[in-house]
């Protein structure tokens, strides 16, 4: 259980920290120096919108009856590889001075190619959603994109009519489909135990599916369902009908999806390494904008990093962590959010006590295998990490140094660098630029807010 979240004072943070523009940021470098901080931290940090829900509305207004204005989103690029993908299905998208996005849909057609990158919300959001285009639609990636699980999209996208052409290896990119213009839906029965987003997937274009859809997932189990919750309440918010009747059934029933403006809530994942400085280095961080209430499965940092040693007060100002620069070890199920688990490891390298993370057996297929990278790099430096069935057992560690940090094209793994670097001096985070998938401007916030202390 996580302990409660109960407010607790502390000093107002007087040094702001807001994204500065991406070319202004310090990515050049094949290897980046992690700053080691010398003096606790007092800083707020203002963070870009939520991948998650950006990449969600996107999809939403694509397929709505109106134009849609969304405000505060997401600019990286994972949120431009989606813009783009809907762009060349037909849907007009314009940038406003502030950033905003102003999506209005159009008829779906093809041909159209797919650059899915490696983001995991295109590669499984846009497929059904191309399901409903007139022509053929081509999906591929980066190369690592194509070691990544898409069988259970591509036998869907099958089941539901839709004609789909496999590449050089069945059940992964690349591979093309062949749409008519519809989709008849109905029922249909996935094992999503690789991904949570096969299932938001479907649900997304669902309403559009002409007689909606009942999906039934049956798995050994089922990861980070606060993402399915956070798909089923974007829905609900454009006026769908849904339902969720069972643990592990869904239904969309089908109809309009309305537009109109939506608002982007700040990215919560992506405020725990920020938080985690709070911890490793003492004094606190602000994160202005923390909403009172949210799908987003980075709100459990709260209750979470308590356990570990952190205070946290959630008042006006938005969400406060007051650390000592002492981390507690913890034992925790991460299977809500396999996503925190980065920056839990990271934090656990250099805990005064054990640590054991289970329930992330799916982090396998992720950007890259992240059970075995996080092992790799934390033993790398000398700490003392084994890998289990499903999670990491993290012991602590005398003797870390410094090292290379190796990324693997993973922008988890690049800031999990980056807070151990913050207590270890000479951490060299490899490609620190792969964060410009949900975070183009994380090297020089980080920079900014251990330098200017």
């Amino acid at each position: 259980m996580l302990p409660p979240k109960k407010p607790r004072a502390v000093s107002p943070p007087v040094l702001i920290l807001k994204p500065m523009s991406q070319q202004n940021s310090s990515h050049d470098a094949a290897l980046w120096a992690a700053p080691v901080a010398a003096n606790p931290l007092e800083a707020t940090v203002a963070l870009p919108g939520s991948k998650s829900l950006t990449n969600r509305e996107l999809v939403l207004s694509a397929l709505a009856s109106e134009p849609t204005l969304l405000l505060a989103p997401l600019h990286s690029r994972d949120s431009t590889l989606m813009i783009e993908a809907l762009r060349s299905l037909g849907t007009v998208i314009e940038q406003g001075p502030t950033g905003d996005l102003l999506v209005s849909p159009k008829p779906l057609r093809g041909p159209a190619t797919i650059d899915c990158g490696l983001a995991g919300t295109v590669m499984r959001f846009v497929p059904p959603l191309a399901a409903l285009a007139d022509g053929e639609v081509r999906f591929d990636g980066d190369a690592a994109a194509r070691r990544r699980p898409m069988h259970t999209t591509i036998d869907s996208i099958r089941a539901l009519g839709v004609n789909v052409t496999d590449g050089d290896t069945p059940g992964s990119l690349p591979f093309t489909l062949n749409g008519t213009g519809s989709v008849r839906g109905g029922e249909l029965t996935i094992d999503a135990s690789a991904s949570s987003q096969f299932v938001s997937g479907l649900l997304l274009s669902a309403a559009r599916f002409e007689q909606g859809l009942t999906l039934r997932h049956e798995g050994d189990h089922l990861p980070s369902l606060p993402h399915i919750e956070m798909t089923l309440d974007t829905l609900a918010k454009r006026g769908v009908r849904v339902s969720n009747p069972e643990p592990t059934i869904w239904r969309v029933e089908p109809g309009p999806i309305a537009g109109g403006t939506v608002a982007i809530e700040p990215d919560l994942s992506n405020a725990g390494p920020f938080l985690a400085a709070a911890m490793v280095v003492g004094g606190s961080v602000t994160i202005p904008g923390w909403p009172v209430t949210t799908t987003q499965v980075g709100d459990e940092f709260d209750g979470i990093l308590q356990q570990m040693g952190a205070s946290i007060v959630r008042d006006e100002r938005g969400l406060t962590i007051t650390g000592t620069g002492t981390v507690h070890g913890i034992e925790i199920d991460l299977s809500i959010g396999g996503e925190l688990a980065p920056v839990v490891a990271a934090l656990a390298a250099i805990a005064d006590s054990p640590s054991k993370i289970w329930g992330i057996a799916h982090l396998r297929g992720h950007e890259t295998d992240r059970l075995a990278a996080l092992a790799t790099e934390i033993n790398r430096i000398g700490g003392l990490c084994r890998e289990t069935a499903d999670g990491l057992e993290i012991d602590p560690s005398p003797n870390l140094h410094s090292a290379v940090w190796h990324s693997y094209e993973d922008h988890r793994m690049a800031t999990a660098g980056a807070i151990i670097g913050l207590r270890v001096p000479g951490i060299e985070v490899e490609n620190i630029q792969t964060t410009a998938k949900t975070m183009p401007e994380f090297a020089a916030m980080w920079t900014r807010m251990v330098g200017a202390n």
